[in-house]
């Protein structure tokens, strides 16, 4: 059994859409840090997003487990034009395409960003591809809300329009076991 720690990073206090946006994380509850790290398995592989706010929040809570490059694939879902606006200032520019990508997501996708499923696709490829070469080993990911609900999708067969009523906290662990061909769901946005 491979076993998925996943991981939100710490907050960016924006009031915008940040997918790509590289916003750094506030790491100040070092109480939450603390018991985070230690309710994560100790023996464990960590690797993260390669955006800074997931790039710190690994770092915190990495200790002495071993830590992987940086993954570019476990990025947040790309806002494209939407980037570090308010969902109001996007429902006014974009008010049917807005709300059609977060009432039917799917093949969505905002002007110059990344679909619902596109996004799921790359998030799939990286975790096939880390099921192979780290079989067996417990993994944490330090990623983002979107990416984390498209594990949780998949691992539950449910619709994006389900996954997406799934609440996903800073600092939350969600954890998905990998039982070859098979995927079980342990918690979701458990809060340590």
């Amino acid at each position: 059994m491979t076993t998925w720690w996943w991981v939100r990073h710490g907050p960016t206090h924006a009031k915008g859409l940040v997918g790509w946006t590289d916003r750094p994380a506030d790491l100040g509850d070092t109480v939450a840090i603390t018991r985070l790290h230690d309710f994560l398995p100790s023996k464990a592989v960590v690797v993260s997003s390669d955006l800074i706010r997931c790039i710190h929040t690994a770092d915190a809570l990495q200790g002495s487990r071993a830590r992987l490059p940086h993954a570019p694939s476990i990025r947040e879902l790309n806002f494209g034009d939407w980037e570090d606006r308010t969902f109001a200032e996007v429902s006014q520019t974009d008010p049917e395409i807005s709300r059609a990508y977060w009432s039917t997501p799917g093949d969505i996708r905002p002007p110059n960003g990344e679909s619902w499923n596109e996004t799921g696709a790359r998030v799939a490829d990286f975790v096939d591809q880390m099921n192979k070469s780290h079989q067996g080993q417990n993994i944490i990911a330090v990623a983002h809300f979107g990416v984390i609900l498209t594990q949780v999708q998949r691992a539950s067969h449910i619709s994006a329009k389900s996954a997406l009523a799934f609440k996903i906290d800073n600092l939350s662990v969600t954890r998905i076991d990998f039982l070859d061909p098979h995927w079980r769901i342990h918690m979701v946005n458990h809060l340590p």
